[in-house]
């Protein structure tokens, strides 16, 4: 597929710019992509590595593409955007709901006075038009929220794409014809220093931070976020507020905050570059997300600040009432406004608990909903037939709004006494059942039996989070010591179960065991170097690989691996690697008191022959797995820590209570890291730049 995208990118101070510098390489991992600006800057690009053709707008052919995407804003950078969407037709992604703002910069600002008339008189009433004539005499102000101006954009479109269900409800009112598909907002997770920022605002951990960010608009209800601060500081008065973002020339701001008597508790940072702005997020322990009126639009600032597990408080309207009521809490944009955000935030001041399970819950949510990679692809779907994937879409929440009905309990008496119990347990897995199992296949083998008893919570785990099988599939244990391997086929129900160990390339074994209870399994097992050979086996020929332990004994190139089991799955096989996690709590234990955080960091001593059994070459945080997995083509769906050997951990308690006071996460400090992850396509990244030197 061959795509044109028309959209500012940097340095256009258009929050699209951003959005759009990360989305577009996730579209061309799957198409043909080139980007068209309206030649007034020089665009910046998309970073090292990463090219993709940016042209002029004159030089737009519409015959080359196979479609074009129009990102549509109320920002004058997208001026050239609608001028082209009007003659060239294509799909919208339409960031907001009401256009006037842009409509206007098209028509007003560049003197085209009985156009703008024309199209008030075309989407609006009598009214309308009447107020639009002492617009043009200049009595007042275009009637920027009661008018969407959007009508002319949607009956030109081929199809829209919005980011919330508020917004497509919203177009589905004004063009019901036009296929619409819903696509969430990316977010970014990107690391930030905490204290180092803190530090260059004065603060330390007593001092709960409020940020308020992007530009001070009274729609961003600045005044009342400085009316409810005002209160929070006489009960908290180590309370600070940071307003980050350029000052609107018609809002005074700076004098409000004089006013209220807040200068010594609010500052105003005005424009900080990106990189500067996304570190004084990380360094607050709120952020303000407030918008009334609102134009449907999704705030990218706001996934920024869930992404990075901070404790967000936003308006319930719009988009905003879509998210889920337990990542943010929201307040009401009329009635009691200010008395419900004093009390969030006096909570939130008084409860760093409560901000904590807020800040991780938005941080799951958005890892598992708003993945760069997994937008990038749905796009392009959905471009390539937006027809199709509007109904599918459509068909897809009907069902899911009629499963929702049936599922709502019934609340009648009778109903009530019906309930399940709240004590009564979930369906679970049997683990004791799948330890049984595990010790059964190695009662035989003492070295084995041993090794089980010392891991057994780590094996159990892996069965665990194994996908089961079919009599019809297969699946391939790397690294097999005949620990969990027959359970693949007896407890998962794999129909052929293949392992592999290292050893000379080209020669097989077959393995044979016996249960405790006379059972057989037996099973080939190649020999092959896991890290430098290629694997024996032709493309797509596994459902499901395992590799369990293995990769913290590659020494040079874990990414050999990773592309080898992307050729040897199936299109959406799973891979469930586990590997030490060298964040864990007993490895920041060991690094504060002194010792290396490895698990298992020693040389090992040769025996009689002169041999070495293999040590760990390097030990993975639970971050460089998920590259690992996304430069290999793989979706992480599931992602835990756990037990590595049977032994307490009560001696880590005072390494959890440190975290917690400067409330840094205790999420993934288990000693062993468990990712599952479902193949979505070819490998993206051979060489990732976050395990590579030189790598990109």
């Amino acid at each position: 597929m061959k795509l044109a995208v028309f959209t500012p990118l940097n340095p256009a101070r258009s929050g699209i710019s951003d959005y759009s510098e990360t989305l577009v390489p996730e579209l061309a991992k799957h198409a043909e992509v080139e980007v068209f600006v309206d030649g007034t800057y020089e665009p910046e690009g998309f970073g090292a590595g990463v090219e993709i053709p940016i042209r002029h707008q004159r030089e737009f052919d519409p015959k080359e593409f196979d479609e074009t995407l129009y990102q549509f804003g109320n920002n004058p950078f997208h001026v050239y955007v609608y001028d082209q969407a009007l003659r060239h037709p294509g799909v919208a992604l339409m960031h907001e709901f009401n256009m006037h703002h842009l409509v206007a910069d098209a028509l007003i600002k560049r003197d085209r006075w009985d156009e703008y008339m024309d199209e008030v008189a075309y989407e609006g009433d009598a009214e309308d038009v009447a107020y639009s004539q002492r617009v043009r005499a200049l009595e007042v102000g275009p009637d920027y929220e009661g008018l969407p101006m959007n009508r002319r954009i949607l009956e030109a479109s081929k199809a829209a794409v919005v980011h919330s269900r508020f917004m497509a409800g919203k177009l589905r009112e004004n063009a019901p014809e036009l296929p619409i598909v819903e696509i969430p907002h990316g977010a970014w997770i990107p690391d930030v220093n905490r204290y180092e920022f803190r530090d260059k605002l004065g603060l330390d951990e007593s001092n709960l931070l409020i940020g308020v960010f992007g530009f001070l608009k009274p729609y961003k209800r600045i005044r009342e976020s400085l009316q409810a601060m005002r209160r929070l500081v006489r009960v908290e008065p180590r309370a600070r507020m940071i307003l980050v973002g350029e000052e609107h020339p018609e809002f005074p701001v700076t004098r409000m905050i004089d006013d209220m008597g807040l200068a010594s508790h609010v500052r105003v940072l005005g424009y900080t570059p990106i990189e500067d702005f996304v570190q004084y997020m990380g360094a607050c322990d709120v952020c303000l997300n407030l918008r009334y009126p609102t134009v449907g639009e999704t705030s990218g600032t706001l996934l920024r600040a869930l992404g990075l597990g901070r404790a967000v408080i936003v308006s319930d309207v719009g988009s905003f009432s879509n998210f889920p009521d337990d990542i943010c809490l929201k307040v009401p944009v009329e009635g009691g406004e200010v008395d419900m955000l004093f009390e969030y935030l006096n909570l939130l001041a008084t409860h760093p608990e409560a901000r904590g399970t807020l800040g991780a819950a938005a941080r799951q949510w958005v890892a598992e909903n708003c993945d760069w990679a997994t937008i990038g692809e749905r796009f392009v779907r959905a471009l390539e037939d937006p027809t199709a994937a509007a109904e599918r879409q459509a068909q897809e929440n009907a069902k899911g709004a009629e499963s929702e009905s049936e599922s709502e309990p019934e609340t009648t008496e009778e109903a009530a006494v019906e309930e399940t119990p709240a004590e009564a347990p979930a369906e679970s897995v049997p683990v004791d059942e799948i330890a049984a199992e595990i010790r059964a296949w190695c009662h035989d083998r003492p070295d084995d039996a041993k090794y089980v008893e010392t891991h057994l919570t780590r094996l159990v785990k892996t069965i665990e989070m194994t996908p089961a099988g079919t009599p019809e599939q297969s699946v391939l244990e790397m690294g097999a010591y005949m620990h969990v391997t027959p359970a693949l086929r007896t407890r998962l129900g794999y129909g052929e179960v293949r392992g592999c160990y290292l050893g000379p390339v080209g020669r097989t074994d077959r393995r044979r065991v016996t249960s405790s209870s006379g059972a057989e399994f037996e099973c080939e097992v190649d020999l092959y170097n896991a890290e430098t050979d290629e694997y024996p086996y032709p493309d797509d020929r596994f459902d499901t690989v395992i590799c369990c332990e293995l990769l913290e004994h590659l020494y040079e190139d874990p990414m050999h691996l990773m592309s080898e089991v992307n050729r040897i799955l199936k299109p959406g096989g799973m891979l469930l690697l586990s590997t030490p996690n060298t964040c864990s709590l007993r490895a920041v234990q060991a690094a504060l008191l002194g010792y290396h955080p490895g698990l298992f960091h020693h040389y090992v001593i040769p025996n009689e022959k002169g041999e070495r059994d293999p040590r760990h070459a390097r030990e993975y945080a639970p971050r460089d797995v998920q590259a690992l997995f996304e430069a290999a083509g793989l979706a992480v769906e599931r992602m835990e820590t756990g037990a590595y050997l049977e032994r307490p951990s009560m001696e880590h308690e005072w390494v959890r209570r440190l975290l917690a006071k400067y409330e840094l996460s205790q999420h993934l400090r288990g000693d062993s890291i468990f990712a599952l992850g479902r193949k979505t396509g070819p490998v993206r990244a051979r060489y990732p730049a976050a395990l590579y030197a030189g790598g990109h």
